[in-house]
């Protein structure tokens, strides 16, 4: 397996695109695209996990300052394609962002999860991940 940067212009995304939208499952193609490259002027960066051409996994991160963490590693995203769960792309992809956080001289790497996402939640726990926080949000 290889994991590679995937910036708006890799051809790459042909395979990752579809991946991503498992995760974000209300996110058209072209509202994707246009988070991917508008989102690289705000330093969201993606990987992507590749084994024989076929994309089985993708993370979105950036490197993000804080008064709570200084600096730390945010993950947008972080999806492994159905049909490679439970074979060890997530934990590969996690390894790579955990990786390039401490590289980053970064304190902390987060993320949300959706409260419905309980096998994520596992992965997450079984990863020496803790919960931290409760997350509000408010429509607009």
């Amino acid at each position: 397996m290889e994991i590679i940067d995937l910036p708006a212009d890799h051809p790459g995304w042909e395979q990752a695109l579809p991946v991503l939208q498992e995760l974000r499952t209300t996110r058209t193609a072209e509202e994707l695209r246009t988070v991917i490259t508008e989102g690289a002027d705000q330093g969201l960066g993606f990987l992507g996990a590749f084994d024989a051409g076929a994309c089985l996994g993708v993370a979105g991160w950036r490197l993000m300052i804080s008064t709570s963490a200084l600096r730390k590693l945010y993950v947008d995203d972080l999806v492994t394609h159905a049909g490679a769960r439970s074979t060890g792309v997530g934990a590969i992809l996690l390894s790579e962002l955990r990786k390039r956080a401490r590289d980053l001289d970064c304190t902390a790497l987060e993320l949300d999860s959706g409260v419905q996402r309980h096998g994520a939640h596992r992965f997450y726990l079984r990863e020496r991940m803790d919960i931290t926080a409760h997350h509000f949000t408010q429509q607009l």
